[in-house]
């Protein structure tokens, strides 16, 4: 490093401190954490020269808290901060403090966070540099009176959005009047915690869209380039879910006009670090200016795998007054890279929150394979450690690159088949199912792919014919290998040989088979029927032990894994998005089997049970009050979002078990009806 920051005290936690930290350590800086409450274990203090602790669990009360951030810069000694993204990472008031105090701010200048950090000036100044811009009411809204006249005014569908912060905090599409009141009102109160700044605007929302965003990179001399863009489509409530870098959409031309649409606008407000432009792209690759975030974003891997810069680095670089070492004329776009966020969220319960302790936490190993391509996992988590109520509910950042895109997706679907987590509910199945959808491997996306795919929540993804009989075949040999070794314990005994089928009965999915299982050791031969009848025969290889959760085949010479618990009755298996049982017996046993009356779930239809854990927000209903199907009936809040609970039918409220500001665990009852 020619300049002379020597020790930067990152401003955040989680998994974008420990992405700062392995650059500052890499160039010989030191580094500095703080934590509050809930994060005393956290990975980023243990993998920083210093940890400096800064209060309560509470956002609120610790990381978005200015004087206990300085503080813990004046008892460190540290030169730099670098504020990572969310907290205060886009706020002027904290850039220029820092100034003040002499400790460079490795970010943008306070002129450019202020021009371009608010979404309401910003798409002023776009407006005004001549870049086009969605159609929407840029005043700040006063209250939910006003947003549904100007919602009106635009014309519905409308976006509602917090002028500050981002990452899908305090952002809603209203549809009709009813929603625009109710979504208004939430977005206020989640960018007032989130962010400390409850400013509301509205735009039209453009249905069908592309989200697409260009990276720009600049220094402190007035040079500034793109690194070519990202495809952010796939969204849930406004959140990204999976990244690629380049997108499947974009010609040259294009690319190269909103490039330079983005340089302009950065140049406009002397921009001088790393910064993203985002844009709406319609089905005529239309482009129009969404907003500019002023900070690194979270899914800044997969540019820095396309193009082989290290963006933490350029922004220390730039912060401490170095030119660019580029020209955009080197910057050359090579090959596909893919990022999935996996979050603590269960995506069998509409994805709400979920917390606990990483009971077990093996992501696949990093780095480059024996092909060329390359698995990257951004995570600030370990096994043993908890995912806490107060902070968003990402876990990990898992990134691949290939060759071409179908080569980075290839390879992401193995990485996520051998990604073991358990403890808490996470959306890995879900990530899988997109991954192996035809629209998603066609390109054919639009930030509405998700709510199109799964209009009634994901439930799985079905399972193919050819997937269930591998899992057949591996599931029949994994079953065989446990009651062989059985046997062996067994057979020393005296007067004691316990016999082995020569075949299983494998019920899969609504699927019956029997698996003949030829060979002892090694290669082995697995005759699959189907009502008597040959339908596969299957070569399989495994290495697998009873115990392991994840199973590692080669089925015919291709690789073949997925991963598996043990039931009474066989297997719990998790393949590709699907999550099934599946049972191995002997054929006797199958038979008496079909004779077991079915176990009947409980009936809750008279209650409303608490969907995740989180603290009651609002009751909007009282004792004895009648409710109609989709009446909003509660508020609860959790992991700085907020999620509104509504009726399934017309109804009368009995009981109401708790009140706002509760705290509440999964499933518990928050209200009875009338039965």
């Amino acid at each position: 490093m020619t300049n002379k920051i020597k020790k930067i005290l990152i401003a955040n936690r989680g998994e974008i401190a420990c992405r700062v930290i392995k650059t500052a350590r890499r160039l010989g800086i030191k580094t500095v954490a703080v934590y509050s409450d809930a994060d005393k274990n956290a990975l980023h203090v243990s993998m920083a020269d210093e940890a400096i602790h800064i209060g309560a669990s509470a956002a609120s009360e610790s990381y978005l808290v200015m004087d206990k951030i300085m503080d813990a810069i004046k008892r460190s000694g540290a030169d730099a901060v670098h504020p990572g993204y969310g907290f205060l990472s886009e706020n002027p008031e904290f850039a220029k403090r820092l100034n003040k105090a002499g400790v460079t701010f490795i970010g943008p200048n306070p002129h450019a966070i202020v021009s371009m950090g608010d979404k309401i000036t910003s798409k002023k100044l776009a407006q005004e540099a001549g870049v086009s811009c969605v159609p929407g009411h840029m005043g700040l809204i006063e209250d939910a009176d006003e947003a549904v006249k100007i919602s009106k005014q635009v014309g519905y569908p409308v976006m509602i959005k917090a002028s500050a912060g981002g990452g899908g905090k305090g952002m809603r599409i209203a549809y009709n009047e009813e929603e625009a009141r109710e979504g208004f009102q939430s977005s206020k109160n989640e960018a007032a915690s989130s962010f400390g700044d409850d400013r509301i605007f509205i735009e039209k929302f453009v249905e069908q869209p592309r989200h697409i965003e260009i990276q720009v990179l600049g220094d402190k001399h007035g040079n500034v380039i793109y690194l070519g863009e990202r495809e952010c489509s796939i969204q849930r409530r406004n959140q990204k879910v999976i990244e690629e870098a380049p997108s499947p959409f974009l010609d040259a031309k294009t690319r190269a006009a909103m490039g330079a649409e983005s340089v302009a606008l950065a140049k406009a407000v002397q921009y001088d670090s790393a910064g993203t432009v985002e844009f709406i792209v319609d089905k005529d690759k239309n482009f129009y200016f969404l907003e500019m975030n002023t900070r690194l974003q979270v899914e800044h891997p997969v540019t820095e795998l396309i193009t082989g810069v290290d963006l933490v680095e350029q922004m220390i670089r730039s912060a401490g007054g170095e030119k660019l070492s580029m020209t955009q004329g080197d910057v050359k776009l090579n090959g596909w890279a893919m990022e999935s966020r996996i979050y603590a969220e269960d995506p069998y319960r509409n994805f709400l929150p979920s917390i606990g302790r990483l009971v077990r936490y093996r992501p696949p190993a990093e780095g480059t394979l024996s092909d060329g391509s390359i698995i990257r996992n951004d995570t600030g988590v370990y096994e043993g450690g908890e995912i806490s109520m107060f902070y968003d509910p990402m876990i990990a950042k898992l990134c691949t690159w290939g060759k071409t895109r179908p080569a980075a997706i290839d390879v992401m679907k193995d990485a996520l088949d051998t990604f073991e987590l358990e403890g808490i509910g996470h959306n890995i199945p879900f990530l899988q199912a997109v991954y192996d959808h035809d629209r998603f491997m066609t390109g054919n996306i639009t930030t509405a792919f998700i709510a199109e795919e799964y209009p009634d929540g994901f439930e799985g993804a079905p399972v193919q014919i050819e997937h269930a009989r591998n899992i057949a075949a591996v599931c029949a040999l994994m079953h065989d290998m446990r009651q062989h070794r059985a046997a062996k314990i067994s057979g020393s005994l005296p007067n004691h040989e316990r016999h082995i089928p020569e075949e299983w009965a494998v019920d899969i999915a609504g699927l019956n088979y029997t698996a003949s299982i030829n060979g002892k050791d090694g290669l082995r031969t697995i005759v699959i029927r189907e009502g008597g009848e040959v339908i596969a025969s299957k070569e399989v290889l495994t290495a697998w032990q009873p115990g392991q959760p994840i199973v590692r085949a080669v089925i015919d010479n291709e690789p073949f894994n997925f991963k598996s618990d043990r039931t009474a009755q066989g297997f719990k298996v998790r393949y590709r998005g699907a999550d099934f049982d599946v049972s191995v017996r002997s054929p006797r046993a199958a038979q008496l089997a079909k004779l077991m009356p079915v176990k009947v779930a409980p009936d809750t239809s008279n209650l409303l049970l608490c969907p995740m854990p989180g603290v009651i927000v609002s009751v909007l209903v009282a004792e004895g009050d009648e409710v109609q199907d989709g009446q909003a009936l509660a508020v609860i809040e959790a992991m700085k979002m907020e999620n509104t609970l509504r009726a399934e039918k017309k109804s009368v409220i009995a009981k109401i078990n708790c009140a706002a500001g509760d705290n509440l665990a999964v499933d518990a009852v928050i209200m009875e009806f009338e039965t």
